[in-house]
C-alpha cells in the first residue's frame, strides 16, 4: 500500500540516532569553492546553501548550468553516502526574481512584477523560477518578499511587492504556486513586519495586534492557504518584545495554531545568534537555540547547530520529543517535493531548458508589462522615422537593467552574450534610422541641442542593507557600499559620479523632446526636474530582457500599461505615505503641501486611452459581481487595469478610506470592447472587530470602481448586515 508523506516520515524519524536527528536539523553553507571544499563539507548535515551560487566566483567566468547541476548532484550523492539511511539534503538558494544559482532568467524585480497587475503572468514566473531551481537541483526557493511596505525608504523595497496589502498576498501566492508545482519549497519571508520607523532594515516592531493582522500577517496566510508555502521564514526583527525567531506566538499561535500550517520555519541567516547577540536576551547561543526551536523555529540557517543543539539538549533545555517535532515537519516536506525517491537532478535537461526561448520570451513579456508611463506632454512615443541623431546619457544606459539586488551568483555579476543594454539595443533598434550619441553628462547641453531627442537613465543605490534617508536621484560621488550582513548576495559597492537632477534639468532645458527613463525599485523624489521634463518612464529594473522593452515602449511598439503597485511621494517629508491610510481625527495637509502624492497608487498612463462603461453590481448575499465594459478607444492597442476598492463607514472599528480588493487587466486592441466580470468576494467584507473577532461584521461601503486609487469612475452602496451584503 502506498503510504503518505507523513507515514513514510514517521517510519524514518523512528530509524534514526539521536545524533543522526541533530544533524538532520542543522545547516551549512560554504564559500569560496575552492580545492578543500571537500574537506570542509560537513556531508551529514540536512540542510546546504547549494554550491552552484558560489563556484562562479573562483573560475573567473559564468558557470554553464550542466556544471552547476554536476556540482549539486555531487554534494547531494556525497551526503546521501555520509548517513545510513541515504538522506539527501535539501539544497536551497535565492530566487527573488530568477533562480540564483548561477545565470538562469532573470525577470523584473518583483515591484516591477507587482506593476503587471497580472497574477497570472507572476504565477508563470514563479513556474519557471521552479523549473530552473529543480533542473539543477535546488530544492527550497528562500522567496517570496511578502512584507508590505508602508515607507519606501526601506532599501529592500525592491525586493517586494509594495504597499498594498492585496497586490502582496495574491502575487506572493502565484510564485508559491508556481515554484511548489516544480516541487521546489516556497519560502515565503520575512515572517513579519521586517523594518520599521524610516524604513530601517530589520529594527524593532511596536506595530499593533490590530495592524499586524489587518496587513502584515495577510500576505503569509495567503501564501500558505493558497499558495501551498511548505517553508516560512522568521524574521530579524523583535515584535512586541520578542525576537521573531523564537516568537512562539507568531510561530506557533498563528502560524501552526490558527492558519494550519504544517511546513517548517527557518531562521533568516544567522539569527538566531542574533536572538542571544543583537537581541541580547541570553549570554549563550546555544540557549536561544533552544529557545528557538521550543518557540517552533526549525532549522537554523546557515549554521552548523549540532553542538547547540546537542548542548541545550544535555542541559535539559530542549527534549528529544521537541527535536523530533521539528525534524518531522523536515522530513516529511523531503517526501512530499519527491526529493527522497528522485534526488538527482538531470544535466541534460538543465542545459536544455535553462534560459531556453520561451522562457526568455516572458522575461520580455513581464518587463513590458511592468514598466508605467508616470508623465507624457507628448514626447512619446518617438518616431524612429522622425529621428536622425539621438542623445543617450546617465550611467543606466549602458548596463544590463537588472538591479544589482540579487542578480547573479556570489560575487560575480549577472551576465549573457544576448543580454543587452538599453544603450546597446537603440543602437541595433535604429541601425540605418538614425545615428545615437551615449555621452558623460559634462556634454548634456551642446549634444542634447544639436539633436532629435534625448534620454536619461537614472541609477539608484539601493538594496539589501542600503536603506535611504533620501530619496531623491543620488548625486556626485554618492558611494555606498552594502553591509556586512548582507553578503550572501555579493557584497558590492555603488558610486554615482554626476549630479543626475541637475544633469536632467540641463538636458531637458537643452532639448525639450527629452525622457527620462528611471532605473530603481523604489518610489523617487523627482519634484526638481519633473516640471520641464517631457516624459517620465518608470521602468524599475526590468530583467534581462528589459532593454527591448523599454525600446518598444520609448518607439510605440508597445503601449505602456503598468501601474503603480506603492506611492510615488513628493518629498521624503511626506513618508511614510500610503493610499490605504485610515481617518485623520482633523485632517492630512502639511504647512508646505496638502499631504497629496506625486503620483497615487494604481496610476499608470497609455498611449491609447479607455472608456468604462455599462456599469452593474450583482448583489450574491455574500459576494458581489461587478459587470462593465471596457473599450480601447485611441489609437493603440493596449491594456487597462479595472481595480476595485471598498470604503468602509459605520462599521465597528475605523476602517482605511479606502482598500483595494480585486482587480483584472485587460488587453484590447485599437476599437476593440471587452465585457468585464470581476468577482469581490465575501473575503473583501471581512475585519477585526473590536473584540478582534474576524468576521464579516456590519457596515456600509462604497463598491468604488477606477482605474487607480484617485480615478473612480462608477460608484455603488452596499451594506452588510448580520453576515450578508444587502
Amino acid at each position: 500500500m502506498n503510504k503518505t508523506p507523513t507515514q513514510r516520515a514517521e517510519k524514518l524519524l523512528a530509524e534514526l540516532t539521536l545524533e543522526e536527528k541533530l544533524c538532520q536539523l542543522s545547516c551549512q553553507m560554504l564559500y569560496p569553492i575552492r580545492g578543500d571544499y571537500e574537506e570542509r563539507r560537513l556531508y551529514k548535515m540536512g540542510n546546504f546553501r547549494n554550491p552552484g551560487h558560489f563556484i562562479h566566483e573562483q573560475r573567473g567566468t559564468a558557470v554553464e548550468p550542466d556544471e552547476v547541476t554536476d556540482a549539486i548532484n555531487r554534494d547531494v550523492r556525497l551526503s546521501m553516502q555520509s548517513n545510513s539511511h541515504g538522506i539527501p539534503p535539501i539544497e536551497h538558494g535565492e530566487a527573488l526574481h530568477g533562480a540564483q544559482w548561477g545565470m538562469a532568467t532573470c525577470f523584473p524585480q518583483p515591484i516591477g512584477m507587482a506593476s503587471t497587475f497580472d497574477d497570472e503572468l507572476v504565477e508563470a514566473i514563479g513556474d519557471v523560477i521552479g523549473k530552473e531551481c529543480a533542473v539543477v537541483g535546488v530544492r527550497q526557493a528562500l522567496t517570496p518578499v511578502v512584507n508590505v511596505v508602508r515607507d519606501c525608504r526601506w532599501g529592500r523595497t525592491i525586493e517586494t511587492f509594495g504597499e498594498d496589502v492585496l497586490i502582496n498576498s495574491n502575487m506572493g501566492a502565484a510564485i508559491c504556486r508556481g515554484l511548489q508545482k516544480n516541487g521546489v519549497i516556497a519560502t515565503p519571508k520575512h515572517y513579519a513586519d521586517n523594518y520599521s520607523y524610516g524604513g530601517r532594515d530589520s529594527n524593532v516592531s511596536d506595530t499593533s495586534e490590530r495592524t499586524m493582522r489587518e496587513v502584515y500577517l495577510k500576505p503569509f496566510e495567503k501564501c500558505i492557504k493558497d499558495g501551498g508555502a511548505m517553508s516560512v521564514m522568521a524574521a530579524y526583527n523583535s515584535w512586541d518584545g520578542i525576537p521573531c525567531t523564537c516568537n512562539g506566538y507568531l510561530l506557533n499561535d498563528i502560524l501552526r495554531g490558527e492558519w494550519g500550517f504544517e511546513g517548517f520555519v527557518v531562521s533568516d541567516y544567522n539569527s538566531v545568534y542574533g536572538v542571544s547577540g543583537a537581541h541580547r536576551l541570553f549570554d549563550e547561543v546555544w540557549k536561544a537555540q533552544a529557545a528557538s526551536l521550543k518557540a517552533g523555529l526549525d532549522i537554523d540557517l546557515p549554521q552548523n547547530s549540532v553542538e547547540k543543539l546537542r548542548t541545550a539538549y544535555n542541559e535539559g533545555m530542549i527534549t528529544e520529543e521537541d527535536i523530533d517535532r521539528a525534524l518531522l515537519r523536515v522530513l516529511k516536506a523531503k517526501f512530499a517535493i519527491g526529493l527522497m525517491d528522485k534526488p538527482f537532478a538531470d544535466r541534460d535537461e538543465a542545459k536544455r531548458l535553462v534560459r531556453c526561448s520561451e522562457h526568455k520570451m516572458l522575461a520580455l513579456e513581464a518587463a513590458r508589462r511592468a514598466m508605467v508611463l508616470l508623465k507624457n506632454d507628448g514626447v512619446l512615443p518617438l518616431s524612429r522615422e522622425k529621428i536622425r541623431k539621438l542623445a543617450v546619457f546617465g550611467m543606466g544606459a549602458d548596463e544590463v537593467p537588472l538591479g544589482k539586488n540579487y542578480s547573479g551568483p556570489f560575487e560575480f555579476d549577472w551576465t549573457a552574450e544576448d543580454a543587452k543594454t538599453p544603450l546597446q539595443y537603440l543602437r541595433e533598434y535604429l541601425k540605418g534610422y538614425a545615428e545615437v550619441i551615449y555621452a558623460d553628462d559634462e556634454h548634456i547641453e551642446h549634444l542634447a541641442a544639436e539633436c532629435d531627442a534625448a534620454l536619461y537613465f537614472t541609477t539608484v543605490v539601493e538594496g539589501e542593507g542600503m536603506d535611504r534617508s533620501d530619496i531623491r536621484l543620488p548625486g556626485v560621488t554618492h558611494k555606498v557600499q552594502q553591509n556586512e550582513n548582507a553578503v550572501i548576495v555579493g557584497k558590492f559597492e555603488m558610486e554615482v559620479t554626476t549630479n543626475q537632477e541637475e544633469s536632467i534639468c540641463r538636458m531637458t532645458a537643452a532639448n525639450k523632446n527629452s525622457a527620462v527613463v528611471l532605473f530603481n525599485g523604489s518610489p523617487i523624489d523627482i519634484s526638481a526636474w519633473e516640471n520641464g521634463c517631457g516624459a517620465v518612464l518608470e521602468a524599475w529594473y526590468p530583467g534581462e530582457q528589459g532593454a527591448q522593452a523599454i525600446c518598444e515602449i520609448l518607439f510605440g511598439e508597445i503601449s505602456p500599461s503598468g501601474k503603480l503597485p506603492i506611492t510615488f511621494p513628493k518629498t521624503v517629508g511626506q513618508l511614510p505615505l500610503f493610499y490605504s491610510v485610515k481617518p485623520s481625527g482633523r485632517g492630512y495637509g502639511y504647512v508646505e503641501n496638502d499631504g497629496s502624492p506625486r503620483y497615487p497608487f494604481g496610476y499608470g498612463m497609455s498611449y491609447t486611452s479607455f472608456a468604462l462603461d455599462n456599469f452593474e453590481c450583482i448583489n450574491n448575499g455574500d459576494s458581489l459581481n461587478i459587470k462593465l465594459t471596457v473599450e480601447n478607444t485611441g489609437e493603440y492597442d493596449g491594456a487597462e487595469v479595472v481595480q476595485i476598492y471598498l470604503a468602509g463607514i459605520y462599521c465597528d472599528v475605523v476602517m482605511p478610506i479606502q482598500e483595494l480588493k480585486a482587480y483584472k487587466r485587460v488587453e484590447l486592441e485599437k476599437g476593440e470592447k471587452a465585457q468585464l466580470d470581476i468577482c469581490v468576494p465575501n473575503e473583501a467584507f471581512l475585519y477585526y472587530d473590536r473584540k478582534m473577532s474576524y468576521g464579516m461584521h456590519n457596515g456600509d461601503y462604497t463598491v468604488q470602481i477606477g482605474t487607480s486609487c484617485k480615478d473612480i469612475h462608477k460608484t455603488f452602496a452596499v451594506k452588510v448586515r448580520e453576515g450578508k451584503i444587502i
